[in-house]
């Protein structure tokens, strides 16, 4: 199963919005919350107010880690004007408290706290320059160079935002950020745009998230995307934007638009509830299939599965009952806990498959563990035969930029002839989308879009591949 990526909140509540920044803190709750399905391992707040930056920080989902007596500890009561906030699943570093964040940092001239999503492609050479430099680090984590960077040009550099300017061209890789110096809010979206990362008003504050429904669900007002490269400033002399790094050829992450995202977000200019259906209108052309029923697995495959029925005419009808209260950090140490804990967490709907011949529409597959195990509770709830069809294409390749899809070997498309993969599984017949149909789900989207996990062509160099425990390895010395 594809793990999500991390979700970034910040707010910067305007003098003229007492009741913002009364509330700041709770506001970045809400807005995590809408973004949970982005991060399950851990989350964090941290508030700017006039006594310097408090935080939260811990593992668990947001509600856990953020009860009402937390939520006042934040000066939630007397308010601070700047938040940032973040839901994590690491990709480097492993599930650790210290990793968790947001990270805050105090220097020669102040103190900033910063969020990050996405995966720097040079993090372990961009570390050792900073070791040799004296910097020591405390994480595992490749926000924490990011941190670094920033701080060592805050020491040379006349504002926080020429620091993050300069620091821009040194990070590799996917990064969309959110940081708070003491008066102002930055947001910034690397040169390729991995990563979604939009902007909203509330008020006259100024929020960002990395998707849109998270500005929904605090009550903002969507504005715009921010732009590849572009950094943006908040202060109290207003919203200001850098571009100096924008102009490159862009490659958002098109996996945004099958999986990560949720369906009411919309993401540079594409609904991604619209896309869906796309994707599933295209399977059901290229992938036809004799059946009664159509069902989607829950949740980024429901909207497919409702394009696959519209197109084909095959009737819709929800096939899975899916637990909302097991969280996707669910883990089982051995393989009968695991399949208990899918039986657990995704049901089938027995009046819905029992005696029909079922099209199960899922948004990927990537060792097929999974996969096995939901057909066969299929078959074991009646269903006469299962044909699998997926919304995207074979997962071939690894990514560098903030994805869990593992190294090629551990693939099961990677391994494995379609023939073999849908007898692995247990499935009648098999079909994924095809990369010509995966670019055109996205249709009117305002950027380029990365699919190096299925072509295995990067939109940047990749010269050093990362291990997500890289950082946890010591090294022996005298």
């Amino acid at each position: 199963m594809i793990h999500e990526e991390c979700g970034l909140f910040a707010v910067y509540a305007a003098k003229s919005d007492a009741h913002t920044y009364r509330r700041i803190a709770r506001i970045c709750y809400t807005g995590l919350y809408a973004l949970q399905h982005r991060g399950q391992e851990s989350c964090g707040i941290a508030v700017n107010s006039e006594t310097g930056i408090s935080s939260r920080r811990d593992k668990g989902l947001v509600g856990s880690v953020f009860t009402e007596s937390a939520l006042d500890a934040l000066g939630d009561n007397g308010g601070g004007r700047i938040a940032v906030a973040h839901v994590r699943y690491g990709t480097t570093g492993l599930n650790r408290r210290v990793n968790v964040q947001p990270f805050v940092a105090k220097h020669i001239k102040g103190s900033i706290a910063l969020a990050h999503n996405g995966n720097l492609t040079n993090a372990a050479s961009l570390r050792r320059a900073l070791e040799m430099q004296g910097g020591i680090f405390h994480t595992s984590s490749d926000t924490e160079a990011i941190v670094y960077t920033i701080v060592r040009e805050r020491i040379t550099s006349a504002s926080i935002e020429e620091a993050v300017e300069k620091s821009a061209p040194l990070l590799k890789g996917a990064f969309s950020l959110v940081m708070m110096s003491k008066r102002k809010l930055i947001a910034v979206r690397d040169p390729n745009g991995f990563r979604p990362l939009c902007m909203g008003t509330l008020g006259n504050s100024v929020v960002f998230a990395s998707e849109s429904a998270a500005l929904s669900a605090v009550g903002a007002v969507f504005e715009r995307d921010i732009e590849p490269g572009e950094i943006v400033v908040v202060s109290e002399d207003g919203v200001k934007s850098i571009k100096t790094h924008c102009g490159k050829k862009s490659s958002l992450c098109v996996f945004e638009y099958v999986y990560f995202a949720r369906s009411d977000s919309i993401i540079d200019g594409v609904s991604v509830h619209e896309a869906r259906l796309k994707a599933g209108e295209l399977l059901a052309k290229e992938h036809p299939a004799e059946a009664d029923v159509v069902i989607g697995v829950p949740d980024s495959g429901l909207d497919a599965a409702l394009g696959f029925s519209r197109e084909s005419g095959i009737p819709f009808d929800f096939g899975f009952l899916k637990n909302k209260y097991i969280g996707r950090t669910f883990i089982s140490p051995d393989a009968c806990e695991r399949e208990a804990a899918v039986r657990i967490k995704l049901n089938p709907i027995n009046s819905a498959v029992m005696g029909k011949r079922v099209v199960m529409v899922d948004d990927s597959i990537v060792r097929g563990t999974t996969s096995m195990r939901i057909i066969k509770a299929l078959r074991d709830s009646g269903a006469r035969e299962v044909h699998v069809r997926l919304s995207c294409p074979p997962f071939l390749y690894p990514c560098y930029f903030g994805t869990d899809i593992d190294a090629s070997e551990n693939l099961i498309a990677y391994k494995h002839t379609l023939f073999e993969i849908k007898s692995i599984i247990g499935a009648d017949s098999l079909g994924y989308l095809s990369i010509d149909s995966l670019e055109k789900i996205a249709c009117g989207c305002f950027r380029g879009l990365c699919r190096a996990c299925f072509s295995g062509d990067y939109p940047v160099q990749i010269d050093e591949a990362l291990d997500k425990d890289l950082f946890e390895k010591e090294i022996d010395g005298d």
